[in-house]
């Protein structure tokens, strides 16, 4: 079930105005001791500003007991919000006490999206003088959520470890003393109120919720301009435990009667009879806590069923960085971590391969569940190497290949290129943050070469190209290249020209970059 702003906004009004018209109906007779209101409330905290409706509704009453029901709905400036159903009663005994007890179902839509379901379960006692409260939380339905946005990934050697983002509700209680400070006469009709309690909310495996919290609240009763049953409070909250840390609110709240309207006998009120439509007081939220509460799991594959293997720069030195990426075999996703400096080789890339240097990977969850991380960047420098013709390179990329995340800065006194396409298919060059240096005869991000080669993607790359090359080149596509199916776009480079050979070419499609296309 999920409940929406408007559905608690669409409740509060037909409750409003089933309430009024019940009062309106009753004029002609005396008015019950204890009508309906509705309180406003606005509060403005450290870390978030809150927002409150809250219907108090009579549904049977004597002169010393009074049943009711109370439809609350909440939100913040943190995209959560909250709506609270309750059924209380209270009772004045000769004692001087005001004795009740409530049940409410609460429904709470969290900043990350989720929902989650709670009964509270509240007792309290009332004196001119004192107030002790008490209240139970308890968590019903799907108390935990998964929550990818906090997941990480980190390595520890050769292995990468995966921790699963959460939010889960927690179970608790708090309570709190009140005392009149004696400022104004029991009777008057304002009264300053002091309060010291604490809370504590836990679930398995979360850090464990609890502090003190200490309030002032100033009431008026009767605001001008407004009928009998009118009141107007101002409160400051304040409130600290390890995980939140300490928050403060500022807050007003104003009631307005639902009853007493125009020359309608005013049942005038004591003390004590007026402190039988007190606000409930209780917790603002389900109270959930975010973040990763399991042990790291290790990851062995991406989310479309590669297997993973992780290279790890203290382990791998830059002589065995293309041996290293060889061995990790064909339909492997390779992870680079750390840095590789001093790269003077050119690695073979695998048919099926994929080199992720950084960026946003999609891994499948010992559990079985597909989510994004990011991978820390893991840059490449060097001077790469010449190998089978053509400029000096790192990679010379294979069928079904990408290369996708990597940075990379390639100088060298050669021809230079980051890597090399030649007859191959289905090709993806992605995201990758370049800078090539050259003062050679040429230098380019890609030499694309051959007659043969189809479906080169070439996307979202950053490229700087300097140095004192002759020829500075986007993207060198030698002579005669054939090319079936060339695309990409969201490219930006400090050069944007290509270079199409010299005995010409044949390519279907186009490669854009910072507003240029290619060929």
């Amino acid at each position: 079930m999920r409940v929406k702003k408007n559905t608690l906004i669409g409740l509060l009004f037909a409750s409003t105005v089933l309430a009024a018209s019940g009062a309106n109906a009753d004029t002609v007779r005396t008015l019950d001791k204890w009508g309906p209101h509705i309180d406003l409330e606005g509060k403005a905290g450290t870390d978030r500003n809150l927002g409150e409706a809250d219907l108090f509704i009579p549904l049977w009453q004597d002169d010393n007991t009074l049943s009711f029901g109370s439809i609350r709905a909440r939100m913040d400036d943190n995209n959560s919000h909250e709506g609270n159903f309750g059924l209380g009663i209270r009772q004045m005994l000769d004692t001087g006490w005001n004795i009740g007890g409530y049940g409410y179902f609460d429904r709470r839509h969290s900043p990350y999206g989720n929902k989650f379901n709670q009964l509270t379960f509240g007792a309290e006692a009332l004196s001119v003088d004192w107030d002790f409260r008490a209240n139970a939380y308890v968590p019903i339905g799907t108390t935990q959520y998964m929550e990818d946005s906090l997941s990480t990934v980190d390595v520890s050697g050769a292995t990468l470890m995966y921790s699963q983002g959460e939010e889960r509700a927690l179970r608790g209680f708090d309570a709190e003393i009140g005392w009149r400070i004696p400022l104004f006469e029991p009777d008057a009709g304002q009264q300053l109120r002091a309060y010291a309690g604490g809370y504590r909310f836990t679930e398995k495996k979360v850090d464990t919720i609890q502090g003190p919290r200490g309030r002032l609240d100033l009431t008026f009763d009767k605001v001008p301009f407004l009928w009998e049953g009118s009141r107007f409070s101002l409160g400051a909250e304040i409130q600290h435990d390890n995980p939140r840390g300490t928050k403060g609110f500022a807050s007003f709240r104003l009631r307005i009667p639902l009853q007493n309207f125009g020359d309608a006998p005013k049942p005038r009120l004591t003390a004590m009879e007026r402190r039988m439509t007190a606000p409930i007081i209780r917790d603002i939220d389900v109270v959930s806590q975010a973040g990763q509460f399991s042990a790291p799991t290790e990851i062995t594959q991406t989310a479309d069923g590669k297997t993973i293997t992780l290279l790890n720069s203290n382990a791998i030195s830059a002589a065995d960085f293309s041996t290293a990426i060889a061995n990790a075999g064909t339909n492997s996703t390779v992870i680079l971590n750390g840095n590789y400096t001093n790269v003077a080789s050119v690695t073979t890339v695998q048919d099926g391969q994929t080199i992720v240097g950084g960026g946003a990977l999609n891994i499948k969850t010992p559990t079985g569940r597909s989510v994004t991380v990011a991978i820390p960047d893991a840059p490449i420098s060097g001077e790469g190497q010449v190998a089978g013709g053509g400029a000096s390179r790192f990679f010379d990329m294979a069928d079904n290949s990408s290369l996708i995340g990597i940075t990379a800065n390639l100088t060298k006194g050669e021809s230079t290129a980051i890597a090399k396409i030649d007859g191959k298919h289905n090709v993806t060059i992605e995201n990758n943050d370049i800078s090539v240096v050259a003062n050679g005869s040429t230098a380019q991000l890609l030499s694309i070469r051959g007659s043969n080669n189809s479906n080169i993607r070439i996307n979202d790359n950053t490229v700087s190209i300097t140095g004192k090359a002759g020829t500075k080149k986007y993207i060198v596509l030698a002579g005669s290249v054939v090319i079936t199916n060339l695309s990409g776009g969201g490219n930006t480079s400090n050069i944007t020209t290509c270079s199409t050979g010299m005995s010409g070419y044949t390519i279907t499609g186009t490669v854009t970059t910072s507003g240029t296309t290619c060929p």
